[in-house]
């Protein structure tokens, strides 16, 4: 059975930065893609990062340049580092695993506030 664990959401000043991590338990997922997605009440949830089991990753155009993606494929676990947080950047962040299924964390909430 899939778990994601997502650990470090919280709350932060704009501009300041934050790091989640996302650790998928059960086997070895080294082909599957993961990544981060992110949720706003009474919105579509929408793609953060992700990386495939070939190395190629993808941003949201809103994230470009200040979040980074990095993956320890021995351990399944995805780190998303956010530099230059603003309040836009405020919804609950969700780990994803993405195979012959798709899996999703709990959801951890970012929020970003002076």
């Amino acid at each position: 059975q899939v778990h994601l664990v997502e650990s470090g959401g919280g709350l932060v000043q704009p501009g300041g930065s934050l790091t989640l991590s996302c650790e998928a338990s059960g086997q070895s997922y080294s082909w599957y893609t993961m990544g981060w997605y992110r949720q706003v009440s009474g919105k579509e949830r929408e793609l953060v990062a992700r990386i495939s089991g070939t190395g190629l990753q993808n941003y949201g155009d809103s994230v470009k340049g200040r979040f980074t993606l990095s993956i320890n494929r021995s351990k399944n676990i995805i780190t998303l580092q956010m530099n230059n947080l603003s309040s836009e950047d405020t919804a609950v962040y969700y780990c994803n695993l993405d195979g012959p299924h798709a899996y999703w964390g709990q959801g951890t909430q970012v929020t970003v506030s002076s």
